[in-house]
């Protein structure tokens, strides 16, 4: 069980994205064509030494070393999944053996959640007179920043380009594509390390666990590490980026947290995603939409947007006019909505202009269980104010086949919204213990975007979905149609943290209650199922007015505010 005490809730933070590309020549060539059954996994260095900063007003040292893990003879693959929250999580390595596959499950509490092979890489650090001055292990996420290690790799990785971060997180897929490096930094996985300005040496190695269980040499390898101290004040340009990229979209996303910072070296850059309810994005060695426009799909002959073999809806631009004809709900794949328990779940005093007031502040997702995509297009008459929300349907090869009225989608013009919102997507209800009804969020109209990858083993889901940023996703004020899409596989979070949103509690009595996550509320939206549309997470309120309390009750297995 988590307690949350009364705290201004922060703005929601943006994640940082790294695209790295191993050199030609780290690693040996190519095997030869007697590859063995298994990939073979190696631990490299890409530089021999890096130069980390560690800022005056936030110290620390993220350990971004370079250090990488290759897969050559074939690619690393994990399948991890669970089969509810009363289940522990599983990973089951894929080995491919040319047309055929085989499976091996890794031991029982091997991995415990979807951030990644827990301490997997084991780091010391010693200074210039042999002193250890720390000595950690970190978690490896396969599907970290990657690059080719030799010149005929595949071009594109299949595999999706982060370990999800969602406690609610039912499925997802691990992997380093053949003749790729994957970047074994933890990012905000880990914990930054207090080391003065100065030299030292940082030994990297793959802990025995892993080197047992997946054939891994016992070779560590050896960096020397610049910590070099600097301040915002002396670098105006470095706390510019970081206000942007804390500055995040309203709604989307969660409590500020600035973004885990990348050596010069590594080739880090900032990337305006949207972040994922109060947990961190993906760290900066994790490229969230990492050229996603050229990203193959995972199957040998797909096309962009498919993952087995089936053709998949466009999710970028909507129909070049509004539709006309008899609407239609033609007996094709139709997507799943299913609602995830809230979580990130908090006391709030809303803002400077809310006196006297306690809001109930949470994130809440909806996603999509396929087989296929929730597309919905709004077209505008000119001149008006809103526009017209259809929702269409597709056969297997891709083709428009119906489509049918679903409402409408309306322009936000507030400061961090800024787009079209379609409107009766979800509703957000607090039920008394009886469960019946005792407060409404406010938050009925969404922009909807890709933020998490709740479950990316289901049939059609997408490891690659465009529309992950708001940007572009959700139309400009001066849109005539805009298309929204929620990919297979993928859901939206929302944070409701501002008043109207979140639940006035201030009225409210101590005792339990439940937050009620509903996906399309108003059933205007056609499903494969309306059965599962519902998701309740217990609360128990205390404290006294102005000062509140939630305790938030583990969901099964799930111990997460």
């Amino acid at each position: 069980m988590t307690t949350s005490r009364q705290t201004r809730l922060w703005r929601s933070s943006m994640a940082v994205a790294a695209a790295i590309t191993v050199t030609a020549g780290v690693v040996a060539a190519a095997p030869d064509s007697k590859a063995s059954a298994a990939p073979k996994l190696s631990l490299i260095a890409a530089s021999t030494s890096v130069t980390l900063d560690s800022w005056k007003e936030d110290p620390g040292v993220y350990l971004d070393l370079g250090t990488y893990v290759t897969a050559e003879n074939g690619p690393f693959e994990l399948k991890v999944t669970r089969k509810s929250y009363k289940d522990p999580v599983v990973a089951t390595q894929i080995i491919r053996e040319g047309k055929k596959t085989r499976t091996k499950t890794l031991p029982r509490g091997v991995v415990k959640d979807f951030a990644g092979l827990p301490d997997f890489a084991q780091i010391v650090i010693t200074d210039p007179a042999g002193k250890v001055v720390a000595n950690r292990k970190e978690a490896f996420c396969p599907n970290n920043a990657s690059g080719r290690v030799r010149p005929d790799a595949p071009s594109t990785s299949k595999y999706p380009e982060s370990c999800p971060p969602n406690p609610f997180t039912l499925g997802s897929v691990w992997g380093v594509e053949n003749g790729w490096a994957s970047n074994t930094y933890a990012g905000y996985y880990g914990t930054p390390v207090a080391l003065k300005a100065g030299k030292y040496t940082a030994k990297v190695s793959v802990t025995k666990k892993y080197r047992d269980l997946f054939g891994i040499a016992d070779k560590p390898r050896t960096v020397k590490l610049t910590v070099r101290e600097r301040s915002w004040e002396d670098d105006p340009g470095a706390a510019q980026m970081r206000g942007k990229a804390t500055a995040g979209h309203a709604g989307h996303g969660g409590p500020l947290r600035s973004p885990a910072p990348a050596s010069a070296t590594s080739g880090a850059g900032p990337s305006y995603n949207v972040g994922h309810g109060p947990y961190t994005p993906a760290p900066p060695a994790l490229p969230w939409a990492l050229r996603k426009s050229t990203m193959r799909a995972s199957d040998t002959g797909d096309a962009p947007g498919q993952t087995d073999g089936s053709r998949k809806a466009p999710a970028v631009a909507p129909n070049t006019a509004r539709p006309s004809g008899k609407a239609s709900v033609p007996d094709v794949p139709k997507p799943d909505l299913r609602s995830l328990p809230a979580y990130g779940i908090t006391i709030s005093d809303g803002n400077e202009n809310v006196k006297g007031k306690d809001y109930l502040a949470f994130s809440a997702n909806v996603w999509n269980a396929g087989p296929a995509q929730l597309v919905v297009d709004g077209f505008r008459k000119p001149g008006k104010k809103l526009m017209d929300a259809y929702q269409y349907f597709y056969d297997a090869k891709g083709k428009q086949v119906g489509y049918t009225p679903t409402g409408t989608m309306e322009w936000d013009p507030r400061p961090g919204h800024e787009h079209w919102h379609f409107t009766d997507f979800a509703s957000y209800r607090l039920l008394k213990a009886d469960k019946k009804e005792q407060v409404r969020s406010g938050k009925e109209a969404f922009c909807l975007a890709n933020t998490d990858a709740v479950d990316y083993t289901v049939k059609n889901a997408n490891w690659h979905p465009g529309n992950t940023d708001l940007s572009t996703a959700c139309g400009q004020e001066n849109s005539i149609s805009v298309r929204e899409v929620l990919d297979v596989g993928s859901g939206d979070t929302y944070t409701q943290d501002l008043p109207g949103q979140s639940f006035d509690i201030t009225g409210l009595a101590n005792g339990t209650y439940y937050i009620q996550v509903l996906a399309n509320p108003e059933k205007r939206l056609k499903e494969t199922s309306l059965k599962n549309n519902s998701a309740l997470r217990k609360v128990v309120l205390g404290g006294t007015p102005g000062a509140r309390t939630v305790k938030v009750p583990a969901h099964d297995l799930v111990n997460a505010n």
